[in-house]
Formats: structure tokens, sequence, C-alpha cells
């Protein structure tokens, strides 16, 4: 998985288990994209206190993971529902006659996918 993406999604489901300074420096240095020496100069520590901070926050947000799952879960539970979209999709395509109930789960399977 993509550095960033998984940085997101550790974030997502785990950020608000971290302090406020942590998160406030995590969002600065991850998703706004500052650099070590800005983030020093806004919060008055060293450059070498935000990259260990960054550090010992990353090892906390993949701690949680290594103990609940719940990232794995969401990606297999997502890719899951994209393969019964798919399936579905298929189905309707190969039989052309109104079949609801396939069409139905099908949108519940979408909605899922475009919630995530």
């Amino acid at each position: 998985m993509e550095k960033f993406v998984e940085q997101t999604l550790l974030y997502d489901f785990y950020g608000e288990l971290l302090n406020e300074h942590q998160r406030g420096i995590y969002q600065d240095i991850v998703f706004d994209d500052l650099s070590l020496s800005e983030v020093a100069d806004e919060y008055g520590i060293s450059r070498q206190g935000v990259h260990d901070l960054i550090k010992r926050v990353n090892n906390t947000l993949n701690g949680y993971e290594e103990k609940l799952h719940l990232v794995s879960k969401f990606i297999e539970t997502k890719e899951k529902v994209h393969e019964i979209e798919q399936l579905s999709d298929e189905f309707i395509k190969s039989n052309n006659g109104s079949l609801d109930n396939i069409r139905s789960i099908q949108l519940i399977a979408k909605d899922i996918l475009d919630n995530f």
C-alpha cells in the first residue's frame, strides 16, 4: 500500500486516540505537507523533536492496527463489496431480463463503496 494512503487510513481510523498536540503536528507534516522546520517553528520545538514525534505517532498508529486490524478489515470488506458489484453487473448483463433483486444488491454494494 502506498505510504501516504496507509498513513491516511491509519489516521482516519485511530487519529482520535492521539492527543491534540500529536494530531496537530501529524496533520501539519502528513496532510499539510509542511517541513519539519516549519512545524518546529510553529510549535516552538526542535526539528528533531518533530521528527521523533512523527516517528512515535506512526509507531503508535501501527500498533493500534496490529491489535485491532480495523484498516485491514476495512480494505478486505471494500474489496469484497467491489467484487459483489462486479459479479452482479456481469450477471445482469448476461441475463438481459429485469432482475430487481440482483439490481438491488448491486445498488447496495455501490452505495457501500461510495461511502467508504
